[in-house]
């Protein structure tokens, strides 16, 4: 069945993907923008304009809009990595509230939020499900931030009363646009011989190329149920393989091997957190709950591909 879909975050490294994905399933697409000319090259079916973080104004886009489902892909993680954490907690958190208002006054059925999967807290085995705890205790405060949104997040698009509520927790996304593009920020890195390896290097990734982050969304946009869903591929691999692995398939040197705490002083906590201690994510419940499975199971064959 076909539905009216109001997409924020259009614009996005998924929204991209995803806008395509949609109309070629037959869905109506409008895109909320807070910059019209930032869709300029993506076809849509029509735009409305508001900044998420204006209740007003996203009230009023929404009823134009008249959606079936809404679908909130939001994040502003360009520029300084500071500001761009805090700019999507506030999007996780008030744009989520007020896209959820608008929602239910217009009359929706569904929305569909992107959250994180690798938000759980280091505790447990090397590969987690959607029932882990989230790392709301992190002792880096940009990151205790971002797990405490993702938390609000969660909450309000799975609390809903009058909306069908569905969150998607993304692995760590690769492929045009990403960071982990060959022309992107760890891309680069690994093709320099710039991002070491800790010892040890213990911190499991779970990837998910964009493609299949936009597959899950369309997915999602189309089921009878609602939850909580990792969306990962089938290869979560801890750093001691993947990134000499990934500077192998970048024709690079391998990385160089400096212990943890230098590791964390030269890339910062984030980065050294995600090599040394970060959990994984099982998809066990995606692919049963939405019928969904990556179409690219393991990272290995396209991570320097695109």
């Amino acid at each position: 069945m076909t539905a009216r879909v109001l997409l924020a975050g259009a614009t996005g490294v998924i929204g991209r993907t995803l806008v395509p994905l949609l109309r070629a399933r037959g869905h109506q697409v409008t895109a909320l923008v807070r910059e019209p000319s930032r869709a300029t090259g993506v076809e849509l079916d029509d735009i409305v304009v508001a900044d998420a973080l204006d209740a007003g104004a996203v009230r009023a886009a929404v009823a134009a809009a008249r959606p079936e489902v809404v679908v909130h892909q939001l994040s502003a993680l360009r520029g300084p990595a500071a500001e761009g954490l805090a700019r999507t907690a506030r999007l996780r958190t008030e744009g989520t509230a007020h896209l959820i208002a608008a929602a239910e006054a217009a009359g929706a059925e569904r929305i569909v939020a992107q959250s994180i999967a690798f938000a759980t807290a280091p505790r447990g085995g090397p590969v987690l499900t959607e029932d882990a705890p989230l790392h709301l205790d992190a002792p880096d405060p940009g990151w205790a931030l971002t797990t405490r949104a993702v938390a609000e997040l969660e909450r309000r698009v799975l609390g809903t009363a009058r909306l069908t509520g569905v969150v998607l927790r993304y692995g760590t996304l690769y492929g045009p646009g990403t960071r982990y593009h060959r022309d992107g920020a760890i891309g680069a890195a690994v093709a320099r011989g710039r991002l070491p390896l800790p010892e040890p290097a213990a911190g499991v990734t779970s990837f998910l190329h964009v493609e299949d982050a936009a597959r899950a969304a369309v997915s999602a946009v189309e089921a009878d149920t609602g939850g909580l869903f990792n969306v990962v591929d089938d290869d979560p691999a801890e750093a001691a393989v993947w990134l000499p692995e990934y500077a192998r398939l970048l024709g690079a040197p391998p990385p160089r091997t400096v212990p943890a705490q230098l590791a964390e002083r030269m890339l910062g906590w984030l980065t050294g957190y995600q090599l040394t201690a970060m959990r994984g994510a099982a998809n066990d419940r995606v692919r049963q709950a939405l019928n969904w499975k990556p179409a690219t199971p393991s990272w290995r064959t396209r991570l320097a591909a695109d």
